[in-house]
């Protein structure tokens, strides 16, 4: 009976290879980060153990006797990173960077690692990737250079901490996690185990002697930080740097952030001489005309709580193709079919089943909010009527399946940030709030009235021949 007992009780453990979540039995998905597939088998489970108290590190003491200095962050110099940090870095937080291959992450954080040399303090950057030659080169051309910062290239952990036993830095840049192994870990670098282990490692470091460490991830195919989730779950803050890069613009967002808010975004101007914060940015997504043109238009985006001024571009033309083509460049390609399908259906001014439409935003801004179907609609209707809108007009709303114009999230915000910037007509949604000083508002409730609004406001008409189609 008692071995019995000791087989029943030894049942083969299972464990997910992402997060590291055990069960005794297998799952098709995790438990604990809820990936399908990830449970292996891994040998016996073993009894649980029972915990006995033990001492303590420092007593627990009340709460408003803790002292708060160490929590205080400090500024980078790099004025839009402190902005998504929340201030600065804190004294022991630890930063995971993540982004995708190119878009200016090393360049970046080697310009963080000379401020805060250049400050006074003592950074160590840590390459994985790349030899101490070829960083000082990048160093060179985005005028890093300050005797305070140390380079080294390594790619073993062990190495590493002497690096940090030897150096004591205030700040540690390593480039990246991925590419860094413990020889007292099994698996190859940037395997779940390694990446565990080193991050962990790094991070007992940085608590314990209160170095602020940023890290650069990986990431895969869709964009997701390559690795084990739990990497995510045991950082302070997560950043993703974000970029196209056939444009000049790099935001960096704050997904998880425990210093500060995760709804500001960074901008930052990527030129030859590194990466320029851009505290107005509206600039590099507006175009300056003597003249207006149709098929443009100005929306106002939020990206977290800051509102940036986007133009619209659509461009209608017939079509030679027994299919007419539907292109779009920052803009959601199924969000432009619905808005065409509303032009038609609902305004009836606009037949455009026979002609390509293609629709972009100006400077390689991503417009993901339904705020700005507005613009795009009436960058389509100017386009195919060949009537240029007000140079000084903005418009917002969200379009419906009914043609009905629904409010959005911040428009006083959004209202404010197109009078500083010189725009004095604004198409908006029902009651959408008193209007700032300096904009003209027209509230308009649904996508016909806007046309009509349109019309009043720049003579945007529909040419003859189209409505002769539409019979």
């Amino acid at each position: 009976m008692a071995k019995a007992t000791t087989s029943r009780s030894r049942k083969p453990a299972y464990r997910c290879v992402e997060c590291g979540w055990q069960t005794v039995r297998w799952v098709g998905r995790c438990g604990e980060c809820q990936a399908w597939g990830t449970v292996e088998e891994v040998g016996l489970a073993r009894p649980a153990a029972v915990t006995s108290p033990g001492p303590v590190s420092q007593p627990a003491v009340p709460i408003d006797e803790i002292d708060v200095e160490a929590a205080r962050a400090e500024p980078t110099g790099i004025g839009e990173l402190d902005r998504v940090l929340g201030g600065g870095l804190v004294q022991g937080a630890v930063v995971l960077v993540a982004g995708e291959p190119g878009v200016g992450k090393s360049t970046l954080l080697l310009e963080v690692a000379a401020e805060r040399a250049r400050a006074g303090g003592r950074s160590l950057y840590v390459s994985g990737e790349e030899s101490a030659a070829q960083v000082r080169l990048r160093a060179e051309r985005v005028n890093a250079m300050t005797s305070r910062l140390y380079l080294a290239a390594e790619t073993d952990l062990s190495a590493v901490l002497g690096h940090i036993d030897a150096v004591r830095p205030d700040l540690l840049v390593l480039d990246s996690v991925q590419t860094v192994a413990s020889s007292e870990v099994e698996g190859v670098a940037g395997g779940v185990t390694q990446v565990r282990e080193v991050a962990a490692a790094l991070i007992r470091v940085a608590k314990e002697r209160g170095i602020a460490t940023i890290m650069v991830g990986h990431v895969t195919k869709d964009g997701s930080i390559a690795g084990p989730r739990v990497l995510e779950h045991l950082v302070d803050v997560v950043l993703h740097f974000e970029g196209d890069r056939s444009s000049r613009l790099r935001m960096v967002r704050a997904v998880k952030n425990r210093f500060g808010p995760t709804d500001e975004v960074g901008c930052f101007d990527f030129a030859d001489g590194g990466l320029v914060s851009l505290p107005d940015p509206s600039g590099l997504f507006l175009t300056r005309r003597p003249e207006p043109v149709s098929g443009s238009c100005v929306t106002v985006t939020l990206e977290g709580q800051r509102p940036l001024l986007a133009e619209v571009q659509a461009l209608v033309a017939p079509s030679a193709l027994a299919t007419p083509r539907r292109a779009t460049s920052g803009l959601d390609s199924s969000r432009l079919a619905m808005i065409l399908a509303v032009l038609q259906r609902r305004a009836r001014l606009l037949r455009l089943g026979k002609d390509d439409v293609y629709a972009a935003t100006v400077g390689g801004v991503r417009l993901r909010e339904p705020a700005s179907d507005l613009a795009v609609a009436l960058a389509i209707a100017s386009s195919a009527t060949d009537q240029p809108l007000p140079s000084r007009l903005v418009a917002l709303g969200e379009v419906g399946l009914a043609g009905d114009l629904r409010p959005v999230t911040g428009i006083q915000r959004r209202l404010t940030e197109a009078a500083r910037l010189g725009f004095t007509e604004a198409l908006v949604p029902p009651h959408s709030g008193t209007p700032p000083s300096g904009v003209h508002v027209r509230e308009v409730a649904s996508i016909g009235e806007a046309l009509h609004a349109a019309v009043r406001l720049g003579n945007v008409v529909s040419l003859p021949h189209r409505e002769a189609e539409a019979r």
